[in-house]
């Protein structure tokens, strides 16, 4: 196990299950490397339980919670071989079905999730709205019995791999007339979904798609949980999706660290290793700690969901996403800038870190929204919008 793995915490803030999970995925991360197939390892994955640990064990899953989860994709991630589709198909999709889905729903998806064997996409972001539900303009209408959608959505990874899309969509209260938030279940196939591509400057196993849903008819049992309790429902979805990209960058920033490390303990160009020097040696601690800081506060808003908790779990899952977001760039940053001309060079595996590690500042909600939240929902402080 690498030295950033923080594996002396057993039994203080990480229990000897976790401490054996976390070894042996990080295990299954090494045999893989870098150059990972990504379809091979979530197969296997798959097998071994992991992308199931979140779910419950009735639908084959691992009966653990977004804690095991985010372990699961940090090691990956620090072996350099992240699956990004776990934020979004067992964390998002799965959580909020296994907990808000019918029995029907449950049947058809969570074994199936839990076992790698099929994948859902999540589509929330639009082209006018970003990440904002309060103005997201997908519409869904009754028309009998079904649901008729329409609208657009962006950067929805991996639905070219997803054999459904968890969709958020606004319903009109009949009472009152006003729009409000409601998550459906939309098959890829189905008529009037279409999906195209977006190009993307960086380099990622998964892609990014535009949705166009014209006039797409769906079943009633499309929806996902009751209609009237929306909102609850969705940031059910979105605070695991803030503690999973929190692993995301960590296991990232770890990785690169990692390179860095062994880099300076072994490059010579004077007596010493370079790893001798301060001004090599300090700021290489100081990414260890951040990572280290933004581990804890991952750990705590993991906590406070599975407890249950989910106003902690938002303050805390946010957070988390912020601290390990600053603590990922900058420890790829330094971690090229210690390899000098080699951190550029394929053969180390770091510069493509450079633009990636940036996902984890921007995505799934930017780092000035999230300071917004903290100033009014920690702080108390007015809001300016």
């Amino acid at each position: 196990m690498s030295r950033s793995t923080g594996s002396g915490h057993s039994g203080i803030i990480e229990s000897e299950e976790h401490t054996a999970l976390r070894a042996a995925v990080a295990a299954l991360g090494r045999r893989h490397g870098r150059g990972y197939d990504r379809e091979t390892l979530w197969r296997e994955a798959g097998k071994l339980g992991y992308l199931g640990v979140n779910l419950p064990e009735e639908y084959g899953g691992g009966g653990g919670g977004i804690t095991e989860l985010c372990l699961v994709l940090e090691e990956l991630g620090g072996a350099g071989c992240p699956l990004l589709m776990m934020v979004v198909s067992p964390a998002i999709c799965g959580t909020v079905i296994s907990r808000f889905g019918t029995d029907e729903q449950k049947r058809q998806w969570l074994p199936g999730l839990a076992d790698g064997s099929r994948t859902m996409a999540f589509g929330i972001t639009e082209p006018d709205a970003g990440s904002n539900s309060h103005r997201i303009t997908t519409t869904a209408r009754r028309d009998g019995d079904d649901w008729v959608l329409n609208g657009r959505k962006v950067f929805v990874s991996g639905v070219d791999l997803a054999d459904a899309t968890l969709i958020v969509g606004r319903t009109e209260d009949a009472r009152t007339g006003s729009l409000k938030p409601c998550l459906f279940i939309v098959p890829r196939d189905t008529e009037g979904f279409h999906r195209s591509p977006i190009e993307m400057e960086l380099r990622a196993v998964e892609k990014q798609f535009e949705l166009v849903l014209d006039d797409v008819r769906l079943p009633a049992g499309a929806l996902v949980g009751d209609e009237d309790a929306g909102l609850l429902q969705l940031f059910a979805g979105l605070n695991p999706e803030r503690v999973m990209t929190a692993a995301f960058a960590l296991g990232m920033g770890r990785y690169a660290l990692d390179r860095a490390v062994e880099y300076a303990r072994t490059r010579q160009v004077w007596k010493e290793p370079i790893g001798a020097h301060q001004a090599i040696a300090h700021p290489l601690a100081q990414a260890h700690i951040e990572l280290e800081l933004a581990r804890l506060m991952m750990r705590k808003a993991a906590h406070l969901y599975d407890a249950g908790d989910d106003t902690g779990a938002g303050e805390a899952a946010n957070m988390a996403k912020y601290a390990a977001g600053e603590a990922c760039v900058r420890a790829v940053d330094q971690a090229v800038h210690t390899l000098g001309g080699n951190g550029l060079t394929r053969e180390y595996g770091l510069a493509s870190l450079i633009s990636a590690a940036r996902v984890a500042r921007i995505a799934p909600v930017s780092r000035e929204m999230i300071l917004n939240y903290v100033s009014h929902q920690s702080l108390g402080l007015p809001k300016s919008y």
